[in-house]
């Protein structure tokens, strides 16, 4: 069964981050993960895990992820229109592209879009430098045009 489920999701791990905190007996190590999950055809999670060690923070990230994924809504390979979004710092403009033309985009959020599968976008990241703000921004940005989506879809069901 776990074999079949990591088949059926891409994992990409975007960020691991030590971090450490003074206490009376010294100093407490801890990691916290970053990961996209997707499964290249229109659902993206995200999930941010804490643990004492490196690979119990990438599984409850994965975990979590999976427990929160997002619809995309696609045109093709790409999405329906443009958007933008904010979240904390972090501002994102996600452009569609013609077919073709890739996805133009940075680091951490070239991650969040090929796991959804959107294989022409233009995107620009502005306002912060933290990998987790600017994922956070496009899965924000994802969830609105998702919901838009379904406004749109809602409102053409009653008028049938």
């Amino acid at each position: 069964m776990d074999w079949q489920e990591q088949r059926e999701f891409q994992e990409t791990v975007v960020q691991i981050n030590r971090v450490s905190k003074k206490t009376k007996g010294g100093n407490q190590m801890r990691f916290s993960a970053l990961v996209v999950v997707g499964d290249r055809k229109g659902k993206v999670g995200v999930g941010l895990g804490k643990a004492p060690d490196v690979v119990s923070g990438i599984q409850k990230a994965v975990l979590y992820a999976k427990k929160h994924m997002v619809a995309v809504p696609m045109k093709g390979t790409t999405i329906p229109y443009q958007i933008k979004s904010k979240y904390g710092a972090a501002f994102v403009l996600l452009k569609p592209a013609p077919a073709g033309s890739g996805v133009i985009a940075g680091g951490p959020v070239r991650a969040v879009l090929e796991a959804a599968g959107v294989r022409d976008i233009v995107a620009k990241m502005l306002g912060s430098n933290n990998k987790i703000t600017n994922i956070y921004a496009v899965i924000e940005a994802l969830k609105k045009m998702s919901e838009i989506e379904n406004k749109k879809k809602g409102a053409n069901a009653h008028e049938n």
